[in-house]
């Protein structure tokens, strides 16, 4: 498995299709992995090289040393397309990676095509909402969070349609170290991009849950007005629109990079 060694720590990625193709690269949500994105780098691969990675802290990227915030997880980015040799990509993030795109909008335009940003907004939560949720689970661990994980992120008709698709992500989160996504909820709750994204000039597409009771429609509605020449599309989804509405998400990401 490829890693990446970055400001002294390691960022384990994984890509998909040939290198000679336009690059994609697919940044996961909080308490998630690269796998999330298995049904869309399925789509895209014959026609894109996707690159997927662990975002710090999370999956097989630990969380390092030095504190996380929103232009770390950024520079973890624009360092991983350095190493692959790629100068400019596509890019699509959802929730906490919907974020650190926004932040590459705003500080490293010129290294990206195209953005989508799914199921985010540009100030996700309140900073003492995360910072209550990392001390919780720093002293009794991720099953303090995990048990309720599900209704964030799914609808109930989708959670009792595909409970082993549910579970398989709940048990991911349970396995995730405590301290990175512990990092990651401190990061989340400095990171406020509202008096930012309007300098955002690469072509961007938002995609909202129509169901999403964390970054909601009206989320994605306010991103894209303040995003010049934005675009903004729902999906009958909640939180982890990519999984839920797993081929209307692919479909359309691949319209969009085309």
């Amino acid at each position: 498995m490829p890693y990446l060694e970055v400001a002294g720590d390691r960022l384990h990625y994984r890509t998909d299709g040939d290198a000679a193709h336009p690059c994609v690269v697919l940044s996961n949500s909080l308490g998630t992995d690269l796998s999330m994105w298995d049904a869309q780098a399925a789509a895209l691969a014959a026609d894109h090289y996707v690159v997927r990675y662990d975002a710090r802290g999370h999956g097989q990227s630990p969380a390092g040393s030095a504190p996380v915030d929103l232009a770390r997880l950024g520079q973890d980015v624009i360092a991983l397309l350095d190493h692959l040799h790629i100068d400019r990509a596509a890019f699509c993030g959802i929730s906490m990676g919907g974020m650190t795109g926004q932040w590459l909008g705003i500080h490293a335009p010129q290294r990206f095509t195209r953005l989508v940003l799914a199921n985010t907004a540009a100030r996700i939560g309140s900073a003492d909402g995360w910072l209550t949720r990392a001390a919780q689970v720093r002293q009794d661990g991720m099953a303090a969070i995990a048990d309720g994980a599900a209704a964030r992120w799914f609808t109930p008709a989708f959670i009792e349609r595909e409970p082993a698709i549910v579970a398989r992500l709940v048990d991911r989160l349970r396995q995730q170290d405590a301290g990175g996504y512990a990092a990651c909820c401190e990061a989340l709750a400095h990171a406020d991009l509202r008096a930012d994204v309007a300098s955002i000039a690469v072509p961007c597409m938002i995609v909202a849950g129509l169901s999403d009771p964390v970054t909601t429609p009206a989320d994605g509605a306010w991103l894209q007005q303040q995003i010049p020449g934005a675009r903004l599309t729902t999906l009958p989804a909640s939180h982890i629109s990519n999984i839920e509405a797993g081929a209307a998400f692919s479909a359309l990401l691949r319209a969009y990079l085309e």
